[in-house]
């Protein structure tokens, strides 16, 4: 898959600091390529469930996250993203040290496109996968209410 903007990487870098959720969460950046992000965070007490385990809100929140950019990475300058929907399927508790979140364009659209997300517990050296969704994303333009 092809980037539609030269500067494609910085203004995913840039967009992304952006996001105050993503700085609460302690979510950095580790990979980004045309297509495909992925995002980490270190294991944190204060955003578990009544079990110890990451809770589902927080890594459904940095999936969309990783979707949206895995998306972005591919849109024109004048274009921002939006999710238009997802679905979430948790396949493990989400019991790690740190987690990595793997977004990546199934299908990109001029309008909308279809993105795979993956998140993974890694605990010990072992990774598990812990949850996977399936997002669109709407490329947006021409709006003043979603600008940078």
């Amino acid at each position: 898959m092809e980037p539609r903007n030269p500067d494609w990487k910085a203004r995913c870098e840039a967009s992304f600091h952006k996001q105050a959720v993503m700085g609460t969460l302690g979510v950095s950046v580790a990979a980004l390529t045309p297509g495909r992000v992925t995002l980490e965070m270190p294991f944190r007490a204060d955003l578990t469930q009544q079990h110890g385990f990451l809770h589902a809100c927080v890594v459904t929140t940095v999936l969309d996250s990783a979707c949206g950019y895995a998306a972005f990475t591919l849109m024109p300058d004048e274009a921002e993203v939006l999710t238009v929907e997802f679905k979430s399927n948790f396949l493990a508790p989400a019991r790690g040290d740190t987690f990595r979140f793997v977004g990546e364009v199934v299908k990109a659209g001029r309008t909308l496109m279809v993105t795979r997300g993956d998140a993974f517990a890694v605990r010990d050296g072992q990774q598990v996968a812990v949850s996977t969704m399936q997002a669109t994303m709407m490329v947006v333009t021409g709006r003043a209410d979603v600008a940078r």
